[in-house]
């Protein structure tokens, strides 16, 4: 007969068992060919990085050696973000951070970290504080309206109406404006006027120019003094790239200059990109890419480097081309004019794409069908889509499914799928009714639809999931790893792969008295 005492303790030991196993599961390590190699136990493992493994279980969360032994205690319950070089985690408090090679920099009593590759900036009730990689020291910045790190690495912060720059060497000089952009420098604003400021917190521009806007990279625009300024950002001392006394319009990306009044010039950011007499109009078209329309009714495609075609009469609009055809209009129509601006396919279409492997798209309704280099019709219109060649094939829809199409238009799939996605090594992933399969370049079936995923990490090694189970296998079908598991985790840093085997309860029987009724406890 078993005791109530002893009991107690059989139950509580049963009960402590479970619940180690709710959290804690085998995870089988092999190497990429499916030897077996070692087990770890861990309810979940994450690799972030070449360097960077999480591992949790009832222990808590914690870094991992390669072997998969905890190294670093991150005293939390999940990784919240990973920003290299620096890992947040969660706790019941809130958030901290640790550096990737395991020193902790911020407890885990944060709302917000911002984050910089030598630089941390962590909020907590209306109050901030600053983490320096370099010295170890947190400062608090005390109570701001609002601070951010840079994504080059400055710290500007908010209060009572003005910003700061406590970082450098005039931490307590109040500015009314300072807005970070793309480039390297910041746009500040004072009493005096607009300026510009290096990543140390110094002018190289000083604050005295009227208006003044960031255009692209380290470029500006400003007008000061009735004179229109084109500067480019310096580390010691902006240049005045372009300037003018004459008017010089931006709208967005577009910079035009008039003399007396008529358009003459079409800018860049640092100077001249055209000069030319007889301007009637520009238009914007794609990034550094004109339609220049002159009198006469000469059209030009103006690029970065020069004319893309050459400004001639007789066509309304030039799209960005491909392989030294570029897409054009006249009477509402489409079709295609070389460099000097000559008809290479005369305009006869509603509408044409770009030539991809000297196939291009045209339609003349709302179906797409395809042509040659010359103009020849490859294949009568048929699609409601029709996407770029690569590799001799073209992806396709029609109905609702997806197709691949040869250059010839022929189809190399006759029964469609719900999608297609073409890969980087070249295969076309595909699916149909929720299963995925995979298909080689030339489109026939490597892998059949059977599968609810498939991840290609490499030719040889392919994550597969069937029936809810997961696995890997390579190109061939030939099975790596048996699709048996909860999950798979690949750590190719460490030249191993990571499966998650699936929890199994184990059942403790405790006997009662044979007097008694007997009872099965877990």
């Amino acid at each position: 007969m078993i005791s109530p005492s002893v009991r107690r303790l059989l139950l509580a030991a049963a009960f402590s068992l479970s619940s180690n196993l709710i959290y804690s599961q085998t995870w089988e390590v092999y190497d990429p060919q499916g030897k077996l190699k070692s087990r770890a136990i861990y309810d979940r493992i994450e690799v972030l990085s070449e360097s960077v493994i999480i591992g949790k279980n009832e222990k808590g969360l914690a870094m991992l050696s390669r072997d998969l032994k905890p190294v670093v205690d991150l005293q939390g319950e999940e990784v919240y973000q990973y920003l290299a070089p620096w890992i947040l985690v969660k706790g019941p408090k809130g958030i901290g951070a640790f550096h990737e090679y395991g020193q902790q920099a911020l407890a885990l009593e944060y709302e917000e970290i911002q984050t910089y590759f030598n630089f941390l900036l962590g909020k907590k009730g209306g109050e901030y504080w600053l983490f320096e990689k370099g010295n170890g020291k947190t400062t608090a910045l005390g109570k701001l309206d609002d601070a951010k790190l840079t994504h080059h690495g400055m710290l500007i912060t908010q209060k009572n109406g003005n910003f700061y720059l406590p970082l450098s060497k005039d931490p307590e000089r109040p500015y009314e404006m300072l807005s970070e952009n793309k480039g390297n420098y910041l746009l500040a604003k004072e009493a005096t006027g607009f300026g510009i400021i290096n990543i140390e917190g110094d002018y190289v521009m000083d604050p005295v120019v009227d208006q003044l806007e960031h255009t692209k990279g380290d470029y500006f625009y400003g007008f000061d003094q009735n004179q229109y300024l084109l500067i480019k950002g310096d580390e010691v001392k902006s240049d005045v790239a372009y300037n003018s006394y004459h008017r010089i319009t931006k709208e967005g990306d577009l910079m035009l200059e008039y003399i007396h009044g008529k358009l003459r010039r079409v800018m860049e950011e640092d100077g001249i990109l055209l000069d030319a007499v007889g301007m009637e109009s520009v238009e914007l078209i794609g990034d550094n890419l004109f339609n220049v329309r002159f009198r006469e009714n000469k059209l030009g495609l103006l690029g970065k480097k020069g004319w893309q075609v050459q400004p001639t009469t007789d066509i309304e609009w030039i799209k960005a081309g491909t392989e030294g055809l570029f897409p054009a209009g006249k009477k509402g129509l489409s079709g295609f004019v070389n460099s000097s601006g000559s008809w290479v396919v005369e305009p006869r279409f509603a509408e044409t794409g770009q030539f991809s492997e000297q196939i291009s798209k045209y339609r003349n309704t709302v179906t797409w069908g395809l042509m040659a280099f010359d103009g020849r019709i490859i294949q009568e219109p048929k699609w409601d889509e029709i996407k770029d060649f690569s590799a001799g094939i073209a992806i396709a829809k029609t109905g609702g499914e997806f197709h691949l199409l040869n250059k010839n238009g022929e189809v190399l799939n006759e029964s469609g799928f719900d999608k297609v996605c073409r890969l980087k090594e070249g295969y076309f992933l595909v699916e149909k009714a929720g299963k995925q399969g995979l298909l080689d370049q030339s489109g026939s079936e490597l892998l059949p639809l059977a599968f609810e995923n498939i991840q290609v990490e490499n030719p040889d090694f392919m994550i597969v999931k069937k029936d809810g189970l997961v696995g890997a296998i390579n190109i061939q079908g030939e099975v790596i790893i048996p699709v048996n598991y909860q999950e798979i985790v690949a750590d190719w840093s460490g030249n191993q792969v990571l499966a998650k085997e699936l929890y199994q309860p184990v059942v403790i029987q405790i006997e009662e008295p044979q007097t008694g009724k007997r009872k099965k406890g877990a």
